[in-house]
C-alpha cells in the first residue's frame, strides 16, 4: 500500500524592488512535472531504519526542516525547480522504500537531476532501487559516492536499518551477478568496528579515513571507480561534519570532514562526467534530524550541500 504523501507549503523573503534578479528558492519551486532539463526534489520523511538501528528519532522530520532552509536561499541556477512531495513511512520500513523508489522512478523519467532528502540513511536503499530501476534493461553500470562516518555495511539484525542499504545494494549485485562500486570518504575509524571494516574489505569498498581526507586523495580514490561505471549516485550522510557543524544528527561526529571540502568534490565530481564519462542524475542528503538541531544549523549546511549540488550539476560558478 502506497505511504501517505505530503507537500510542503514554500513560503519566504520577497524582494519585489529586484524583479526577477531577486527570486529565492520558494519563488521558483513549482509542485507540477519537471521537464528534460530540470531539477527536482523528493523527500522521504522516514526514521524507522534509524530507530531499527537502535538510533535517535527524528529525522521523520528532515524533509521539512531542509525545505524550510532552502526556502530563502538565492536563486542562482539556469534551470526549472520541481517539488515532487515527501513519502511519509508507515508500518513496514521495504514498504516505505518501495514507495519512494517508485516515485523517484517517475521523478527520474521527467527531470535531469533529482535530490532526495531524508530522513534516515535507509533512504539510500529506496535510492538505488529506483535509480536501478529507471535503468533496467540497460546494462549501465551504477556507481555509489557516499560521503559518510559509517559505512552503512551492516548485516541485519534481525531487521534491515539505516545501517545496511549498502549490504542490502552489495548483497543485490551479488545475486544479479554485478560488481558493487562503492566508495565512502569521511569513515571514522572510531566508530566502525573491525566487523565493519571486514565487510568493506569483503565487498570491496573503497574509503577515505576522515583523518585523511583531503581532496588529492579524495580524487585519486574515486577516479577508477568513475572510469569503471555508467551512472553515479552521490549520498551524503550529515553525521560525516563534525559535531559543531551538524549537531542535529542521529550519531553525531567528534571529528568529521569539512563541508568545504566536500562542497570541492561535488563540483570536481559534475566537471568530471565529461572526461570519465559518466551519467550523474541522483542525490540525496541524509540524517537530517531538527529534534537534535541547534539554530538550524544541521539544516542550513543541508540546504547549503544541495545548493551546491545544483549549482555544480547546471554549471554555475557560486555566489558569496
Amino acid at each position: 500500500m502506497m505511504q501517505s504523501k505530503h507537500y510542503f507549503n514554500w513560503q519566504g523573503r520577497i524582494d519585489e524592488e529586484d524583479a526577477e534578479r531577486g527570486l529565492r528558492w520558494h519563488q521558483v519551486i513549482d509542485k507540477n512535472s519537471g521537464s528534460n532539463e530540470s531539477c527536482s526534489l523528493i523527500g522521504f520523511a522516514c526514521d524507522l531504519g534509524v530507530k531499527a538501528n537502535k538510533g535517535r528519532e527524528g529525522a521523520v522530520l528532515g524533509p521539512t526542516a531542509i525545505r524550510a532552509a532552502l526556502a530563502n536561499m538565492a536563486w542562482h541556477a539556469p534551470t526549472s525547480l520541481f517539488d515532487k512531495g515527501d513519502i511519509i513511512a508507515h508500518g513496514k520500513l521495504e514498504s516505505a522504500q518501495q514507495d519512494f523508489a517508485t516515485l523517484l522512478i517517475e521523478t527520474l523519467q521527467g527531470s535531469s537531476f533529482v535530490v532526495g532528502l531524508g530522513g534516515g540513511h535507509e533512504i539510500a536503499w529506496g535510492s538505488y532501487q529506483g535509480l536501478q530501476q529507471h535503468l533496467a534493461h540497460s546494462d549501465k553500470k551504477i556507481g555509489i559516492i557516499n560521503f559518510d562516518a559509517h559505512f552503512d555495511l551492516r548485516k541485519p539484525a534481525p531487521l534491515t536499518s539505516s545501517g545496511t542499504p549498502f549490504w542490502q545494494i552489495a548483497q543485490h549485485c551479488e545475486q544479479q551477478g554485478e560488481d558493487f562500486h562503492y566508495a565512502c570518504i569521511g569513515i571514522s575509524e572510531a566508530a566502525n568496528t573491525k566487523a565493519l571494516f571486514d565487510m568493506a574489505t569483503s565487498t570491496n569498498t573503497r574509503y577515505l579515513l576522515d583523518s585523511h581526507c583531503n581532496e588529492a586523495k579524495a580524487k585519486a580514490l574515486l577516479t577508477p571507480l568513475l572510469a569503471e561505471i555508467d551512472e553515479l549516485y552521490v549520498t551524503i550522510c550529515l553525521d560525516a561534519f563534525p559535531a559543531n557543524a551538524a549537531p542535529g544528527v542521529s550519531a553525531p561526529s567528534a571529528l568529521g570532514i569539512s563541508p568545504q571540502f566536500v562542497i570541492n568534490m561535488l563540483h570536481w565530481l559534475a566537471q568530471s562526467q565529461s572526461d570519465l564519462n559518466f551519467n550523474w542524475q541522483l542525490a540525496d542528503v541524509a540524517e537530517m534530524n531538527p529534534t537534535y538541531d541547534i539554530d538550524n544549523r544541521t539544516a542550513k549546511l543541508a540546504a547549503r550541500l544541495i545548493f551546491e549540488l545544483v549549482q555544480a550539476k547546471f554549471n554555475q560558478c557560486a555566489v558569496e
